[in-house]
């Protein structure tokens, strides 16, 4: 299934929409202000040590202190058995002050700081490079085990023989030759070198290594073989994606396109108003169903619905047919969004186990155009089934959106009613602690409009009570739930 890459660029931001078959399948935002830190490497300093957790809290010049965990410092093999050494406490590893070279796995997402590991990976067109690590692996999506060993014997062929460290060999690989494996592993060996240079003289905490910017990212990591276009809106960015892939990626100059349409680029396909879908809780599908997706900072659950759907012979088989369209609408949506961890998806109840089945399969068939990794369970007990997406960066709605300052988050408001009984139940105990000559009221037109017509007798009977007038006062600015008692 042919796709197309359209890359609009703005001063402010890189936008990249892949499409397949005129529908968005994934959606990739990268602001200059905010740009991910995945890949980065940082001369840190650990500012923490927590045996209890086996962790460590390292500052590398981020608001947040990053985190280290013992399972991700790397520790040499043993040459002889070609086993990991047992891992060693981490109080015996690291202490506070010191310096240390570590990169970032995993964006700081919400309230977490950014996860950290010392074994240090740098990808390029073809190959991952692993300085520490002289270990050649293969990419387990080429299946062929004679095609790996090809590949294997290739690039050791390639290796220059004081190289000390190791490759990982993407599966673009494949179809490289070996004047473009070899760029690779000297472009790859280059970077190291400035980043080891940096490390010895730049202080603690210091950026040693930044990883390409979007656009660049999409030349060496988005394009396949099913690609036919690559359009770029900007002529000065276009400029430099030829240079870029002059360099490292030759073989996608043939699809790179500089769009001049009159038209913004990403109107070709309504691309705007697909995101504003994928912030949307609800999503219909064609059959008249519909999913509602809650993302939460534990997990992400995913209702089906029947709807409006009475198309099919009987119930069961309504049912089928709404969670087998589901399926794909899921797959899609995990992509377009960005949803990443723990996934429960909640398809309508299905009594033939041939149709459970047949569901599961087609979710995970789905699930395979993903480029993150996936694990899928089957249904459980409660009939819900269980899955993990691979969490690397911020979700699409985290990064285009903020918590809501008025519910925070709760996504629900008190009622007016309710904020109208806090106000009289404040002013009672307010009035047991001082003797002001007036109450004054200060809310929102919507709490002051309930006072004054259903809450008016209580509001009266409250005056004649405490033996104080109580004045009321709009507030326009004052959203529903907030409120000011003023003492005259």
């Amino acid at each position: 299934m042919s796709e197309d890459i359209l890359v609009n660029i703005t001063p402010q931001e890189t936008r990249v929409a892949i499409v397949q078959q005129a529908a968005v399948q994934e959606l990739h935002v990268e602001r200059t202000l905010t740009r991910g830190l995945v890949g980065n490497l940082y001369l840190g300093k650990v500012v923490r040590v927590l045996p209890g957790m086996q962790s460590a809290f390292i500052d590398i010049g981020l608001e947040r202190a990053a985190f280290l965990h013992v399972a991700d410092i790397w520790q040499p093999r043993d040459s002889a058995q070609g086993t990991q050494a047992p891992q060693v406490p981490i109080e015996k590893i690291l202490f506070e002050g010191q310096a240390l070279t570590v990169q970032v796995i995993k964006d700081p997402i919400g309230t977490k700081g950014a996860r950290l590991s010392t074994q240090v990976s740098i990808a390029g067109r073809t190959l991952v490079y692993l300085p520490q690590d002289p270990h050649i692996g293969i990419s387990q999506k080429i299946e062929s085990e004679a095609g790996r060993e090809h590949l294997r014997q290739r690039l050791q062929n390639l290796i220059p023989t004081d190289e000390r460290g190791g490759f990982i060999v993407r599966t673009i690989a494949e179809e490289a030759s070996d004047e473009e494996l070899a760029n690779d592993v000297a472009y790859l060996r280059k970077i190291w070198g400035t980043i080891r240079h940096n490390a010895t003289t730049l202080p603690a905490p210091s950026l040693l290594f930044q990883d390409l910017n979007l656009a660049q990212r999409v030349l060496r990591d988005f394009v396949n073989d099913s690609t036919s276009s690559i359009q770029i809106d900007s002529r000065e960015n276009f400029q430099m994606l030829v240079e870029f892939a002059v360099e490292y990626t030759p073989a996608v100059l043939p699809r790179l396109m500089h769009y001049t349409g009159e038209r913004p680029i990403f109107d070709l396909y309504n691309i705007d108003t697909e995101i504003e879908r994928a912030l949307s809780r609800r999503v219909d599908l064609k059959s008249g169903g519909y999913l509602m997706i809650d993302q939460t900072e534990a997990m992400t659950t995913i209702d089906v619905n029947t709807g409006g759907y009475v198309g099919a012979r009987n119930f069961d088989d309504t049912i089928f047919k709404t969670n087998l369209e589901a399926a794909h609408s899921i797959a899609r949506q995990l992509r377009l969004r960005n949803l990443g961890g723990i996934i429960i998806i909640d398809f309508i109840d299905m009594e033939n186990a041939d149709h459970r089945e047949a569901v599961l399969n087609e979710l995970k068939r789905a699930l395979q155009r993903d480029r993150t990794r996936i694990t899928v369970n089957t249904f459980s007990q409660l009939g819900l089934v269980e899955m993990t997406r691979k969490r690397t960066r911020e979700s699409l709605a985290h990064v285009l959106c903020e918590q809501c300052p008025v519910c925070h988050g709760k996504g629900q408001v008190k009622t007016p009613r309710t904020v109208s009984y806090e106000i009289l139940r404040e002013i009672m105990r307010e009035s047991r602690q001082f003797n002001p000559r007036e109450f004054r009221i200060l809310a929102s037109q919507s709490v002051i409009d309930v006072l004054l017509e259903e809450e008016s007798q209580h509001l009266a009977m409250l005056g004649d009570f405490i033996g104080k007038p109580i004045s009321l006062q709009v507030e326009s600015t004052f959203y529903q739930e907030q409120y000011d008692i003023i003492l005259m």
